[in-house]
């Protein structure tokens, strides 16, 4: 980010050298780039909010995750106390009922718990997308910004030529597009 900055400044300090030039061209290539260097500043924010995001979603991922795994080893475990009682009663003897109705108990348990898990695979699968929508937009939002960074670069030109348009007009051109990726990153990507 410090050297996105510093860049900033010495297109900034060539515009500024070009608006003292007196030259009424050179001061609207000198807002362009000032412009320019304000809507690039904003997306580059922006993107750094959508990687955080995208970062926050992923972690929280992982922790449900980790948690349905959790509740799935239990179910497992839950299931095999379940059988190994069913396994005791169907033995008989004194303790037979006493069995039955602690594999009734793990059955029953075991379906709580497999509840839980599931919830929390659908808890897995919205942190994911929701963390895919934000890596999208941060995408887009890095290609805007690149876009508007070689706009500035190339508006500049038209001040270190003495005055030519075709790198003016081509960095509105430019701009122009960045913008509009930077739009599409939040109107249109799902």
């Amino acid at each position: 980010m410090e050297k996105s900055t510093q860049e900033h400044l010495e297109h900034a300090e060539h515009a500024e050298h070009a608006a003292h030039s007196g030259k009424r061209f050179l001061t609207i290539v000198s807002a362009t780039i000032a412009l320019l260097a304000v809507i690039a500043a904003v997306i580059g924010s922006l993107e750094s909010v959508e990687s955080t995001a995208n970062m926050t979603e992923r972690t929280a991922a992982t922790l449900y995750q980790g948690q349905a795994t959790d509740q799935w080893a239990f179910y497992q475990a839950k299931s095999i106390k379940k059988n190994l009682y069913e396994i005791a009663a169907a033995n008989g003897g004194p303790n037979a009922d006493a069995f039955a109705a602690t594999a009734r108990k793990n059955d029953e348990d075991s379906k709580e718990i497999k509840a839980k898990a599931t919830e929390l695979e659908k808890q897995v699968e919205e942190q994911l997308r929701a963390s895919e929508k934000h890596e999208q937009r941060l995408h887009a939002l890095t290609f805007a910004a690149t876009l508007l960074h070689v706009a500035i670069a190339i508006a500049t030109l038209s001040i270190i030529m003495q005055g030519a348009r075709w790198p003016w007009y081509s960095s509105l051109g430019l701009g122009l597009f960045g913008i509009l990726a930077a739009f599409r990153a939040f109107y249109t990507l799902h």
